[in-house]
């Protein structure tokens, strides 16, 4: 039997795009049956621009929902409550301002239906500017999501490659309802569409599309937008003080140990990340000066942990000296 899709779109002022978006997702080879409006508070014609679309372009049979604001929640708790209210077997998380490729949600069904334990699919996306035209570049392009992940993800070992750094952008995700039974509700240090993976990788599987399913609009206002890691990037991070960074993912390790215990993952997996809880505690414990830094840095380093468990190996051993308190 073909899954029931849910689309759980998460909506704030949206007015600009959010018609563009409704009737690509409208248009899909593949229709949704119902379409869940979580709006978090607008104070322009967001929602009024929703149902008139609906209204106008939706095929007979399929429903819209609309939350409407009770508080707003910020971008995380607001796709939580869409999610929640989901009835599909698959729910796929949109965004406000992009722009879906027709065959989006057929991809994703042929996954699911393939593979029965597939939890959750995240995919490329061409970047386009706000007018919608192409910068010439793919949403992995610029994440620099490298060979060895994408292996991993494809062999199964996806959790490792997560437990380092989150690749996963929501706007590109098709997941399966029952995923909800172990990671709602989502924890305060987490956003939505990096615990959905990382609690997908470890109770079942994920995979990552290599194909461009949507046009991912980066036009200066993104709530949650591309960020490309390249080097000048990544050295520039190195003179930012410390602050409240490790201390924050010590904290988000530590949310994921303790979830991770409570749905009796895989033993191996809850391993890995009592490990990063422990790593990133002792980094968030590093003294000010920088001298002093350097013992506790290189043993980790010895130990292998930046390797398996930093986003940026090598590279995070030096920002971890140098960086400023």
């Amino acid at each position: 039997m073909v899954p029931s899709i849910s689309v759980a779109l998460a909506t704030y002022n949206g007015e600009r795009y959010i018609v563009e978006q409704l009737r690509s997702i409208l248009a899909q080879t593949t229709r949704p049956s119902e379409i869940v409006v979580a709006d978090d508070g607008s104070s322009d014609r967001t929602v009024e621009l929703v149902r008139e679309t609906f209204d106008f372009m939706a095929p007979a049979g399929m429903e819209l929902r609309i939350l409407e604001s009770d508080g707003e929640r910020g971008v995380t708790r607001n796709f939580e409550r869409a999610l929640r209210a989901a009835r599909g077997d698959l729910i796929a998380l949109s965004d406000q301002d992009d722009v879906w490729h027709l065959d989006r949600l057929s991809k994703a069904v042929e996954s699911f239906e393939r593979d029965p334990g597939l939890l959750l699919q995240h995919a490329d996306a061409r970047l386009v500017d706000g007018s919608g035209a192409d910068l010439g570049s793919t949403l992995l392009e610029a994440l620099y999501v490298n060979g060895e992940e994408r292996t991993h993800i494809a062999r199964g070992k996806a959790f490792e490659s997560y437990i380092r750094r989150n690749i996963v952008t929501g706007a590109t995700v098709v997941l399966r309802r029952r995923l909800l039974d172990f990671a709602a509700p989502f924890p305060a240090e987490w956003v939505h569409d990096e615990w959905l993976a990382i609690i997908a990788a470890a109770v079942g599987k994920v995979e990552l599309l290599n194909d461009s399913v949507i046009d991912y609009r980066q036009h200066g206002a993104n709530v949650i937008g591309v960020t490309a890691p390249t080097l000048g990037y990544r050295l520039g991070r190195m003179l930012q003080p410390r602050g409240d960074r490790y201390r924050q993912l010590a904290r988000r390790a530590a949310s994921l140990v303790a979830r991770l215990e409570e749905v009796d993952a895989p033993e191996q997996i809850t391993a890995i990340a009592r490990e990063k809880a422990r790593f990133e505690a002792v980094r968030a414990r590093l003294p000010s000066r920088r001298l002093a830094r350097i013992v506790t840095v290189l043993a980790e380093r010895r130990r292998g942990s930046y390797r398996a468990l930093s986003s940026q190996g090598d590279l995070d051993v030096l920002r971890d000296i140098l960086q400023p308190r």
